[in-house]
């Protein structure tokens, strides 16, 4: 099973960089979108319904913004827009798929980037929602959560820890988060169970300044994120670095 996990940063400009023609090369079972950055009345329909694949989508109720999106080549038993938190629904932060035992989710978290008041409510968000992870590791259900988190987790995650340890993104109680979701929750960081000690290479987000991409001077913000057992089944990953279609590369998996 192939999963993807593709933060756009605004399908409509990723479409003009060619990425629904290089998704119909993935043979991708289940793609997972971030940032959208669109409503329906604005997506053709490739958008909506790749071929041979469903789509669902939670957007942002403001234009221009946010948005989560799963394409999947079956058609899912469940899909559940949202977490039942109306701050965090209005900005379209969480699709889930369920195919049989399997959830599949889509999740953007907000950056705290912009300013205090944004940094506040990133806190929040992870703070509220914690419990719903808890309760879905412990549902028996096998579980994937795909997407751009906004947290480099270790010193590892990009290039420059020591510039960044007081910036949105890799904060002290941001990177705590992580650890807690991991050690005490349980949940496994796919792609560093496969590889716990890469650098250079593990990067998926480059910032647009001072020719970051060009230089590598990257950051790894995007997960896929899994219960133990599916976890395990973790083969094989890729991040996708031939062509851009946003300022984040794709990050494929591929599971037993």
């Amino acid at each position: 099973m192939r999963i993807i996990t593709a933060n756009l940063n605004g399908i409509r400009s990723a479409a003009n960089k060619g990425f629904f023609n290089w998704l119909q090369t993935t043979s991708a079972d289940v793609i997972c979108l971030q940032e959208v950055k669109a409503q329906a009345t604005d997506m053709t329909a490739e958008m909506l319904t790749p071929a041979g694949y469903y789509g669902y989508f939670h957007f942002a109720e403001k234009k221009g913004y946010s948005g989560v999106g799963i394409y999947c080549k079956a058609k899912p038993d469940k899909v559940i827009e949202g977490l039942g938190m109306a701050d965090i629904d209005v900005e379209g932060r969480y699709i889930e798929c369920q195919f049989g035992n399997l959830s599949v989710i889509s999740l953007y978290l907000p950056s705290g980037s912009s300013g205090e008041e944004r940094q506040t409510f990133k806190f929040s968000v992870l703070k509220r929602i914690m419990p719903h992870l808890e309760a879905l590791k412990a549902s028996g259900r096998d579980v994937v959560v795909c997407g751009d988190v906004n947290i480099a987790h270790q010193e590892i995650d990009l290039k420059n820890y020591k510039g960044n340890k007081k910036n949105s993104g890799f904060l002290l109680e941001e990177r705590a988060w992580l650890s807690d979701l991991y050690d005490r929750v349980g949940w496994v960081d796919v792609y560093r169970s496969l590889h716990p000690a890469t650098r250079d290479e593990c990067y998926t987000w480059w910032s647009n300044r001072g020719a970051a991409y060009e230089k590598n001077v990257g950051w790894r913000l995007d997960y896929q994120i899994a219960t133990p057992e599916f976890a395990k089944k973790a083969v094989a990953s890729t991040i996708y670095k031939l062509e851009r279609f946003s300022d984040h590369a794709p990050f494929i998996m591929d599971y037993q």
